[in-house]
């Protein structure tokens, strides 16, 4: 049975293919709440920051730092060194992905850094994400900066 957090990171990653988007989508859990929900938002509001993990951060709002060293980040996808530097810098401690196949991420850099590190590699994570990297190869290429 999958986790209802990623459960959650998944549906907003659903949202965001059918809005036209990206479809990676992250919650922010603290004391298993979510706090903040998000998908990739950079086609849609025209934004150059909006992955995943950066919108569910901004929806959960300004918290305090002992919030954040308590909370885990999850996202459908392996995080990109921008959303890296954003866990680090708010030192949350845990991060669980969804899927690391289509995209390996800063992963290297968090355990390097003291956070856990969870790759689940989900079949669905792995499947929205080859779908829409074999249909919209130029739009991706745009989102991890190639």
């Amino acid at each position: 049975m999958r986790d209802a957090f990623l459960e959650a990171a998944i549906k907003e990653a659903k949202i965001g293919l059918q809005e036209g988007g990206i479809p990676i989508g992250s919650v922010i859990v603290h004391r298993n709440k979510i706090l903040g929900k998000g998908h990739n938002k950079r086609v849609q509001d025209g934004s150059v920051i909006l992955h995943g993990e950066m919108d569910a951060l901004e929806n959960a709002g300004r918290q305090n730092a002992s919030v954040y060293k308590e909370s885990v980040l999850y996202t459908t996808l392996s995080p990109c060194s921008m959303c890296t530097g954003t866990i680090l810098l708010y030192g949350i401690p845990k991060v669980v992905i969804g899927e690391h196949q289509t995209f390996m991420g800063e992963e290297d850099l968090l355990r390097s850094k003291g956070v856990e590190v969870v790759v689940v590699n989900d079949e669905e994570c792995i499947e929205m994400m080859k779908t829409f990297i074999k249909h919209q190869p130029k739009l991706w290429n745009e989102d991890i900066g190639v």
